[in-house]
């Protein structure tokens, strides 16, 4: 087959023309469209995905969020807009090659709904609360539906003191009274059942965890992918951390629980697993169950394996295989499994067989994928680069030869000047070889020189791989003038298990080490100005961009830290998930064995060194990261006299999401380089 599905005629009608002298900026990449939600019906003839984009053809002031659904016919190489597409808000599930259930709007209000392609047959099937409902997920013989809804599972300010409405304030007696960006208010994300007759909803539903505390899914991020019906639609298996307070503080040990539905019965079936147990997966016929696991409590970064369930016999399929897994689906004929893996800073497909327990690297190159589906001999998956966002696959698992079904974005992604990226082995002052990407301007000139940003990545365990980041985004980096250093410094997955355990309680040794030896190398070339080189990173990378800034000794010019760690003692007693400092820190500050390792591997022990400007980005809604690490770093440059910016957001957490702060954000962030640099 032969798929190239060009999608030009769409940027015509919604994109700002640029020309080629134009610059790929922030602007331009909320213009891009984001494509997700990919569905394959049973016999891969048709593929619906999301593509979403932001339209400020009226102007920044007032954008537009654009989402439209599309339909691949993988037979004709064809393309086209769903029917009602702008009705459709997602959660697709194909019935058969012609009809699906989804979330669809109705007067306004979202509905479960069952429909055809062409929205000739149309049934709606919601239960009440739908308002509540953020997922749904249908039985294989159709006759259930269980829905993730908003419970108030524990009695709000406002339930227990109802005289007093205009109160505004938290009352906690236990820890995770907040969680990523979200203060505890009593509500929980729950499992509720309902039956299903004659395409009609029964009134009512069963509550999975009736009086519990308990969210049916990881919360803040999980959702249905961490639940899953048996093939028979007898047995419900869904993951839940049943844990609160300092308990789940304090570990990371999720189960999967079996909810039989004739019986009313939950057991769970995982109780010796003592970490994260997550994306349960029944085999085509019923008879295995497969899951991912990790082995140690409190490591929240620890290996991810590939557990297999036969008749009450678990077999580690990927114990002995050094790659942790990622996203994973059955073979149609139950005998392997495909998966998704980092390797050499990037994601890879997989196949392992059952039987035998070898495995295979089916894809290859300078890319990510980021979801598989498997329909005969060909696995349809999203991929992205560092360049490019995702895109449509089509991938020969024979051959591994992957053809691009969409390009919705290519026609407008032509008009910019596409920078190169080149993949070194850099020396490590231990003798090891690290992996460094080197991100080189458009239209690169080796006669020229160029400034250089060194990436510090965050994580810390998380891949430099071929991500396209709409936050980190090299492309604009590299558009901007600058060459880009990204090294996979200890502690990053795809290099081993030991390579990514490597970081943990050393924060501040090696792989600021592992930092320094790639500037160091790369600087050597002629191409950059070693007297104009800065350092920038969030999370992880914005506590390394601190404490470097201690020890460069010269190196850099410039720092930008975005929600970085900065004062680990004061961190340890305002963040929330305590497992992961615990595991990575070692443990509370006041224990005495671990002052050395505090004094060490806190940035703030060597401001007295800081000698070089620094901007300082932080969220008001970071707890995990909470905002006072920012203002304690810009502080003591303030009272050290260094040039010092800070760019403060009230309402973002982690991450800024907010069209308007990213403008701020990369305005900000690119005008200090300018500046600085």
């Amino acid at each position: 087959m032969t798929f190239k599905i060009w999608a030009v005629f769409l940027f015509t009608a919604v994109c700002i023309p640029f020309t080629q002298s134009q610059t790929f900026d922030a602007e331009a990449m909320w213009q891009l469209n984001r494509l997700g939600g990919d569905a394959v019906n049973p016999s891969g003839s048709k593929i619906i995905f999301q593509s979403t984009r932001l339209d400020i053809g009226g102007g920044i002031a007032s954008p537009k969020t654009v989402r439209t659904f599309r339909i691949v016919d993988t037979k004709t190489n064809s393309i086209k807009v769903l029917p009602s597409s702008s009705n459709i808000m997602g959660n697709i599930q194909w019935i058969d090659d012609d009809q699906f259930y989804c979330f669809e709007q109705v007067e306004g209000i979202p509905h479960i709904v069952k429909r055809s392609i062409d929205r000739s047959f149309f049934v709606d099937l919601t239960p009440h609360g739908a308002a509540d409902i953020h997922e749904f997920k249908v039985s294989p013989t159709h006759d259930y539906l269980i829905a993730l809804q908003t419970v108030q599972a524990i009695p709000s300010l406002q339930q227990l003191h109802p005289q007093l409405k205009q109160a505004n304030a938290y009352i906690s007696e236990d820890l995770m009274y907040r969680h990523w960006d979200t203060w505890d208010n009593g509500q929980r994300q729950q499992l509720i059942l309902y039956g299903i007759d004659n395409n009609q909803l029964n009134k009512g539903g069963k509550n999975l965890q009736e009086g519990t505390r308990f969210d049916g899914v990881l919360a803040p991020f999980g959702g249905l992918e961490y639940v899953t019906f048996s093939p028979d639609g007898a047995e419900i298996i869904y993951v839940s951390k049943k844990l609160q307070g300092k308990e789940a503080a304090l570990s990371t040990n999720s189960d999967l629980y079996s909810y039989h539905i004739d019986l009313d019965r939950t057991t769970n079936i995982t109780p010796n697993y003592k970490g994260y147990d997550t994306h349960p997966e029944y085999s085509p016929d019923g008879k295995k169950l497969a899951w991912l696991s990790m082995r140690q409590d409190g490591f929240e970064a620890d290996k991810n394996d590939l557990i297999i369930r036969t008749e009450g016999e678990d077999v580690n399929l990927t114990k002995n295989i050094d790659l942790t897994v990622g996203d994973f689906v059955w073979s149609e004929n139950g005998k392997s499994i495909f998966f998704i893996a980092d390797i050499e800073a990037t994601k890879q497909l997989f196949e392992i067989d059952l039987k035998s327990g070898k495995h295979q690297q089916i894809t290859t190159g300078f890319n990510n994928y980021t979801s598989l589906h498997q329909r005969g001999k060909t696995i349809y998956a999203m991929r992205q680069s560092m360049l490019h966002p995702n895109e449509l696959f089509a991938v020969d698992i024979k051959s591994g030869k992957a053809e691009e079904i969409t390009d919705e974005n290519g026609a407008f992604l032509s008009e910019f000047g596409r920078p190169q990226i080149e993949k070194r082995w850099v020396k490590t002052s231990d003798g090891k070889n690290m992996l460094t990407w080197v991100i080189l301007p458009p239209d690169f000139d080796e006669k020229k020189q160029y400034p250089a940003l060194l990436y510090c990545q965050g994580g810390p365990q998380s891949a430099v791989s071929q991500f396209f980041s709409f936050r980190w985004n090299f492309r604009i980096m590299a558009s901007q003038g600058y060459v880009v250093i990204a090294p996979n410094r200890r502690g990053l997955p795809g290099f081993g298990q030991e390579w990514n355990d490597a970081i943990s309680k050393d924060w501040g040794g090696q792989p600021m080490e592992d930092y320094l030896a790639a500037v160091d190398a790369v600087k050597r070339e002629k191409y950059v100005d070693e007297k104009r080189i800065g350092a920038v990173g969030a999370s992880y990378g914005g506590y390394s961009v601190y404490y470097l800034a201690g020890i460069h000794e010269g190196r850099f010019k410039s720092f930008i830290s975005h929600c970085g760690l900065f004062n680990l003692t004061s961190w340890y007693g305002s963040t929330e998930e305590l497992f992961f400092a615990n595991w990575d820190i070692g443990g509370p500050y006041w224990k005495p064995e671990l002052k050395e390792a505090y004094e060490k591997n806190s940035p703030h022990t060597n401001v007295a060194k800081w000698d070089t400007p620094l901007l300082v980005i932080h969220g008001g809604k970071d707890y995990r990261v909470p905002y006072t690490q920012g203002l304690e770093a810009y502080q003591a440059a303030q009272l050290l006299g260094i040039k010092s910016k800070l760019l403060f957001f009230p309402d973002e957490n982690h991450w800024v999401l907010n069209f308007h702060n990213s403008l701020l954000w990369h305005n900000t962030f690119y005008s200090w380089l300018k500046e600085t640099l």
